[in-house]
């Protein structure tokens, strides 16, 4: 786990990592969400719909952001104020491992936040999502 201080964030600093998305984690969701959806829970359904195999939940794919924040930019020090997500492309289990790419691109002084900017993409390269987090910092210890 990182712990960038405001002081150490640099408009450019990039971190990524691999995000596995499997059948458990699926199953997890669902438990969590009661999303009974059967495009993410039915394999005839979702390909009556023209989708290959059943569509991985939008916002379990979009669950890697807290780690990329919480563990990545800044890490320890993180406090996610705001994000916005934009779904691309449809992702599979087939599609794991995600890279998720994160930048920072706006540093604010006065509120001691950052705007970090990132990409999902599949294990063939395609994006999946895209767009910004407004992460403010904790006072730290």
């Amino acid at each position: 786990m990182n712990n960038y201080t405001f002081e150490e964030i640099n408009i450019g600093l990039k971190e990524s990592f691999e995000f596995e998305i499997n059948e458990e984690k699926m199953n997890l969701f669902l438990s969590i969400s009661n999303d009974i959806n059967p495009l993410h829970n039915d394999i005839v359904f979702a390909k009556k719909e023209g989708y290959q195999e059943k569509v991985v939940y939008g916002m379990l794919t979009a669950s890697c952001l807290s780690t990329l924040a919480g563990v990545y930019i800044p890490g320890k020090r993180s406090l996610i104020e705001s994000v916005d997500i934009k779904f691309i492309k449809p992702v599979f289990v087939s599609s794991s491992p995600l890279l998720v790419e994160g930048e920072v691109i706006e540093k604010d002084d006065r509120f001691k936040r950052i705007i970090l900017k990132y990409n999902i993409y599949d294990n063939k390269k395609n994006k999946v999502s895209r767009g910004k987090m407004t992460i403010g910092f904790l006072k730290g210890e």
